[in-house]
């Protein structure tokens, strides 16, 4: 018996409505900055503390590629007495925040696949951080779209959209569900350091969603056979996020700076780079198919120049926007969903047989690839 054919019927992509420009985040940054430095004036001059320094929108730019972020919620950000999203807390009753921005792209993603809540089996979400533990984000969505059988949440920062597209791949060639739908409501921006110049800029909010299922009952204008999928891990603390429930357990702070998201960026340049292109390569090889085959990049999107890198060393040569789009200049990092923002932005014009990777890479360390075929 031959295995089946599992393809990607579907995507959707919801986009908040508030963005926030570098210039926006420096301009608080600084006001914060100046704030904090005259309130500790003696300490500082003590040498009891640091001065906090200035921040602008050339070093975001050159440091990141980032322009600017799409956030959920912008009121607070920028408020230098508060300096983070203002999201109010709404009844167990009601439709969670996370699980709204799930629905709208969940619905996108249906649509383009041409289906009903009725030909799903499963909902997956996977996303770097979920706003509660339980029950699931996945299971109130699946409730919400009316959809039968079963759902789960996953966290794999970075890497949490091709590692949730591997479970529903797996979930469709074993027969244990018709279709999946797999859904990154990426809710980042109230896990940010906004008071952090090495930070404060990276993280936008988004929601992607696909539908992966059989071949046969794909009914879709745009598909994509999946040819391979492909992940790995290595445990690192270079990049981490410890906010949790056991802080009041241990006496700390829960928003204390430590249980922010933090990272040693340069060791991450460094590290993942090399990690990923060596990843994609072999996957390739894998399939008999060279670096040069691949009509299109879909790459996380956290830093313009790990994207540049790794296409370099993948191709021996810079790569064109339109072989590897970059999308984090107005959407920022959006943690696992970048990839799939390219995906979703970039897919329509490759012809029937084009190639395509996409590929996820971040904290764990965590690396997760899909090799794609335009049907």
């Amino acid at each position: 018996m031959s295995n089946p054919t599992i393809v990607i019927s579907g995507s959707g992509l919801w986009t908040p409505p508030n963005s926030v420009s570098n210039e926006e985040l420096v301009t608080a940054y600084n006001g914060w900055a100046d704030q904090y430095n005259a309130q500790n004036a003696a300490a500082i001059e003590a040498g009891e503390l640091a001065a906090k320094p200035h921040s602008s929108a050339e070093f975001i730019e050159k440091a990141s590629g980032i322009k600017s972020r799409y956030v959920y919620a912008k009121e607070g950000i920028c408020d230098i007495n508060r300096m983070t999203p203002s999201i109010p807390a709404r009844a167990d009753d009601e439709l969670s925040h996370q699980a709204e921005m799930a629905l709208a792209a969940a619905k996108d993603a249906l649509k383009a696949a041409n289906k009903k809540p009725e030909d799903i089996d499963a909902v997956i979400v996977s996303c770097a951080y979920t706003q509660r533990s339980y029950p699931a984000i996945a299971i109130e969505v699946q409730a919400a779209l009316g959809i039968q059988g079963f759902g789960f949440d996953m966290l794999v920062a970075c890497s949490a959209a091709t590692f949730g597209l591997h479970r529903a791949y797996d979930s469709v060639a074993s027969g244990s569900a018709r279709a999946v739908l797999v859904i990154n409501p990426e809710l980042t921006s109230p896990q940010l350091n906004f008071t952090d110049r090495d930070s404060h800029f990276i993280f936008g909010d988004v929601a992607t969603a696909m539908v992966i299922e059989r071949a046969e009952t794909c009914t879709s204008e745009h598909s994509f056979e999946i040819l391979n999928i492909k992940a790995v891990t290595s445990f690192s603390n270079n990049i981490r996020s410890n906010f949790g429930y056991t802080a009041r357990a241990h006496d700390t702070e829960p928003f204390g700076v430590d249980n922010l998201f933090h990272q040693e960026g340069r060791k991450v340049f460094k590290e993942v780079c090399p990690m990923a292109a060596d990843h994609i390569s072999s996957q390739l090889a894998g399939l008999g198919l060279t670096n040069t085959d691949v009509r299109r990049w879909w790459l996380h999107q956290a830093n313009i120049n790990m994207n540049n890198l790794i296409v370099k060393k993948l191709l021996g040569r810079d790569a064109s926007a339109d072989e590897a789009p970059i999308v984090l200049d107005r959407y920022a990092n959006t943690a696992s969903a970048g990839s799939l923002i390219a995906f979703n932005l970039h897919n329509k014009d490759l012809k029937a047989g084009d190639t395509g990777v996409l590929c996820s890479f971040g904290a764990g360390y965590s690396i997760g690839s899909l090799v794609l075929r335009k049907r």
